[in-house]
């Protein structure tokens, strides 16, 4: 076993990022005589599997070679036919897997099938790496619930805008763009309406070759405005609208008129506010396995006091704005107890300009030393 070779297949397996959800980032990696003779990975949802674009890429006899997979190759038909009965054709003497796959329909059976077919298979090779770069469809696929990612940009004094609201740009440039990427990956965007009020944003992908994710707006009283840019070029980009009440039927009906798809979900303690937790299972129920979560603050508050984050990624400008009436990400009424608050692990430092991104994984019991 030469780990490179798992290397290069996770590696590529991240060339599919936004474009296979609900399907995993898969890579694979023929090797024979210590040689690459064929790579591939998962592109796009509905389309060849790794193995598949492995092989078709592959100009040599692949018998008695070795393969590197990221993820448990299929044992089941379902879009595609099973990629362990490919694996088997071909002749591959020997099988590395990252990690097992989650999927109930697979979860051990590909590697079975193999084993019983007399092909010697090796399993969590760089398997914790290939759960991260999977994380949203290692949730997804065990419980129907969307991989929420909190995502904010503040000052180092933790303000997310001016006392007065100006807030182009707190971040810089490049993590602006790294943002964009993040839009790319997840499925679905959500933010309140107070952010479509004061900013008039489009949320869409803007990197050459993204996809635009859902757009998902809170707006618990069906505030939004008829021309807002959100509303617009639904054929490009998906807009659903999350309520509690209609306030005017006759604005209901518009926004339906223009394909707009429309969420009830009030609170049962509180039937004028959203309820979160439902809205994001019923996003789930409804196939979308991912929710970049992006403001404002009281939708983030939300998602904090609710608990449903999975992952926390905060983009930290070398600025101070000071003030007590300026914003900070989290808003809402907070949480009253240490010992309830919100804690994260493996945390990840990057460099965006002269930001700093931190980023981990929420901890759901977190103990307080």
């Amino acid at each position: 076993m030469d780990k490179k070779f798992m290397e290069r297949a996770l590696e590529l397996a991240k060339k599919g990022e936004g474009h296979t959800n609900p399907n995993p980032m898969v890579g694979a990696v023929i090797v024979k005589d210590g040689r690459i003779i064929g790579e591939g990975y998962h592109e796009r949802c509905g389309e060849g599997h790794a193995e598949v674009n492995a092989f078709k890429n592959c100009k040599e006899d692949t018998s008695g070679a070795e393969m590197y997979v990221t993820l448990e190759p299929c044992s089941h038909y379902g879009k595609t036919p099973p990629c362990a009965d490919l694996i088997i054709s071909k002749k591959i003497k020997k099988v590395y897997v990252g990690a097992l796959d989650p999927n109930p329909l697979v979860a051990g059976r590909g590697v079975k099938k193999l084993r019983d077919a007399g092909i010697e298979v090796e399993t969590e090779i760089m398997g914790d790496e290939s759960r991260r770069l999977n994380e949203i469809f290692m949730k997804y696929i065990v419980k129907k619930e969307p991989f929420v990612l909190l995502k904010a940009a503040m000052t180092l004094d933790g303000k997310i805008a001016t006392a007065s609201g100006e807030s182009k740009w707190i971040s810089s440039k490049e993590s602006r763009q790294d943002a964009h990427r993040l839009r790319n990956k997840y499925m679905a965007i959500m933010v309140g309406i107070g952010t479509v009020l004061f900013d008039d944003p489009l949320l869409t992908c803007r990197i050459e070759g993204g996809k635009n994710p859902v757009r998902i707006v809170v707006d618990s009283h069906l505030r939004i405005p008829l021309e807002a840019k959100i509303l617009k070029d639904q054929d490009k980009a998906e807009t659903i609208v999350a309520i509690a009440k209609a306030e005017s039927l006759e604005k209901l009906r518009a926004i339906d008129n223009m394909g707009i798809s429309v969420i009830k979900v009030p609170k049962k303690d509180n039937p004028e506010k959203v309820d979160i937790k439902e809205l994001i299972r019923v996003l789930g129920s409804q196939g979308i396995d991912s929710v970049l979560v992006e403001g404002g603050s009281g939708i983030l508050g939300s998602v904090v006091k609710e608990k449903l984050a999975d992952k926390v990624k905060i983009y930290v400008a070398p600025k101070l704005l000071g003030g007590e009436k300026a914003k900070t990400p989290v808003g809402g009424s907070g949480i009253l107890k240490l010992e309830e608050a919100l804690c994260l692990e493996e945390l990840e430092v990057e460099r965006f300009g002269k930001d700093v991104a931190l980023s981990g994984r929420v901890v759901k019991d977190c103990l307080q030393e």
